[in-house]
């Protein structure tokens, strides 16, 4: 046992000029990143990344106050004996470092082995550690221990393994061809704590290397960074899954960093300023706290609603979908009773049960275009519906749907006309939605217009290629525009004229067009001035 009771106090005289410093650099960051730790842990609902968060920051914590005492104290008693323990903490938090590393990436937790390697790896530590042989003994003059040789060589050569695996996590992603699925999560978090334990492994070996320690010492200076790199992902990348205000947090830190210097200021009227400007940012922020606690509360009302919202959207959308198909059915039913009997499945039927019949066959057809349409708006506004892009030939697609339904529109009196410009017409789309697009543009036309001319042009301009629809119909006024391309948007106009009018057929052009990155508008002079009905989509070379 050395009797250190005898000897000159070098600790003492030796640290006094750089205690200031180290217990700043110590005590401060220990603070923050204790109040970060458990915040992170409470508010992550003990999930096991933040549990490894907290045992990380618990384990280096220790660590620094280990060094702290060691830095400040007078006993050499208590120098040497948690002198001879920091090596086998600083592998412990290494290594926990390395595991919430791999988890936060993975998203996942590691394998029982992997687990019993990383235990394993930190037991030579432990047990040179509790044999007593970490240290050979304290040399007085300079206020140090011996270190033992084979355990600082183990200790840089694990540490320099574990930032090589961190390093590989870390680039890993560059290499592969998928550089847009790089999380800048990943990149800030994993970044950050790489570039903190190597250069502290490295100020540490050199402090070792050349008897320098105040090298280590100010090295610690760099853990703000760190941990303002930690902050930044916890609350604006939000790494923990956790919706956090973290103005409270920096505000608390504030208050660390202003109220921590009146331990370290030894004039009166320092500490009187230190003290009354650490009181006003208190009362500020007690302020602010009240804002932002009715800014909490009203988000947390907010994201209620959203979810009671969204409860009924989806309670609406699958009464949709049973009632649409429900009467579809029916619908579907009764369309083959009517086509029976006009096919003579039934007998002979007289010209009078004939003429109901087709009635009633036109009437079924209605009926289940209409809750076809219904179903569409409702899949293509939730994006159930699946486009097949490829470049296609809209021009193509324009004369086939005309030549389909001329026939019918000239049936009702209604001339159509064409205004197609030569030229290219490629564009990227999904040719089955875009011909519903021309489809629906002809029956609202046509179905608006009682006789005259509806003409369907298409022209190229630029890059765009616009296709539209004019018809000689009863015209748009403005305030039936702004129902227009809306859910369910009908105008009076179109109720009186049109009675099975749902407004889920433009509705539909629209979602359509959204989808294709076009878009859909129309124009008019007023009532009884006809209307004209675009859509411009991007044109490909």
């Amino acid at each position: 046992m050395i009797d250190f009771s005898s000897l000159l106090n070098t600790c003492q005289i030796l640290a006094g000029p750089v205690r200031t410093i180290a217990t700043f650099s110590h005590v401060v960051p220990v603070v923050l990143s204790l109040i970060l730790g458990f915040f992170v842990f409470f508010k992550a609902k003990y999930n096991l990344l933040s549990k490894l968060f907290l045992s990380f920051i618990l384990a280096f914590s220790l660590w620094l106050i280990g060094d702290v005492i060691i830095w400040d104290s007078n006993n050499y008693y208590l120098v040497y004996s948690i002198w001879s323990t920091l090596v086998y903490i600083e592998i412990v938090f290494y290594t926990i470092g390395l595991y919430f590393a791999i988890v936060f990436v993975r998203k996942a937790d590691v394998s029982n082995l992997v687990k019993l390697l990383m235990f394993l790896c930190t037991l030579p530590a432990f047990f040179i550690t509790i044999s007593k042989q970490s240290v050979f003994g304290f040399y007085h003059p300079v206020c140090e221990a011996y270190n033992n040789n084979f355990l600082d060589l183990y200790k840089l050569v694990y540490e320099a393994i574990i930032l090589l695996i961190m390093l590989g996590y870390l680039i890993a992603p560059f290499f592969k061809n998928n550089l847009e699925k790089i999380k800048k999560s990943d990149v800030v978090v994993l970044g950050s704590m790489f570039s903190f334990l190597l250069i502290f492994g490295a100020t540490e070996y050199i402090a070792g290397v050349t008897g320098y320690y105040e090298i280590n010492l100010y090295s610690l200076f760099l853990l703000p960074v760190f941990l303002i790199a930690i902050i930044y992902s916890v609350f604006e990348l939000d790494v923990f899954n956790f919706h956090i205000l973290g103005t409270h947090y920096l505000v608390v830190g504030l208050l660390v960093l202003t109220g921590g210097q009146v331990f370290f200021v030894s004039n009166t009227a320092d500490i009187l300023v230190t003290i009354f400007t650490t009181l006003f940012i208190v009362g500020l922020s007690i302020i602010l706290f009240k804002n932002l606690k009715k800014e909490s509360d009203q988000r947390v009302y907010i994201e209620k609603i959203n979810k009671e919202l969204e409860g009924l959207i989806k309670q609406r959308e699958s009464l949709v979908h049973l009632v649409t198909h429900k009467v579809k059915g029916s619908f579907t039913r009764t369309k083959y009773i009517f086509a029976g009997i006009l096919d003579g499945t039934f007998g002979d039927v007289s010209s009078e049960v004939k003429k109901w019949a087709e009635q009633g066959l036109e009437s079924d057809n209605i009926g289940i275009q209409t809750v076809d349409l219904v179903l569409n708006a409702s899949n293509l506004q939730k994006g159930s519906i699946k486009y097949e892009m490829k470049k296609i030939d809209f021009k193509e697609i324009v004369l086939k749907t005309i030549n389909y339904k001329k026939g019918p529109i000239e049936a009702k009196g209604i001339k159509i006309e064409t205004e197609i410009k030569d030229g290219l017409y490629e564009v990227q789309g999904d040719p089955i939605w875009l011909k519903e697009v021309v489809h629906n543009f002809l029956e609202n036309s046509t179905k608006y217009t009682k006789a005259g001319t509806v003409t369907v042009g298409l022209e190229r301009i630029a890059d765009k290629v616009r296709f539209f629809i004019k018809d000689t119909g009863v015209g748009i006024t403005e305030e039936d525009k702004k129902n227009l391309f809306t859910e369910g948007g009908r105008g009076k106009n179109s109720v009186k004229v049109n009675v099975d009018s749902t407004g889920y057929g433009l509705y539909s052009v629209k979602l359509i067009m959204d989808a294709h990155g076009g878009k859909v508008w129309a124009e008019s002079e007023g009532q009884g001035k006809g209307s004209t009905f675009y859509a411009e989509l991007n044109a490909v070379s």
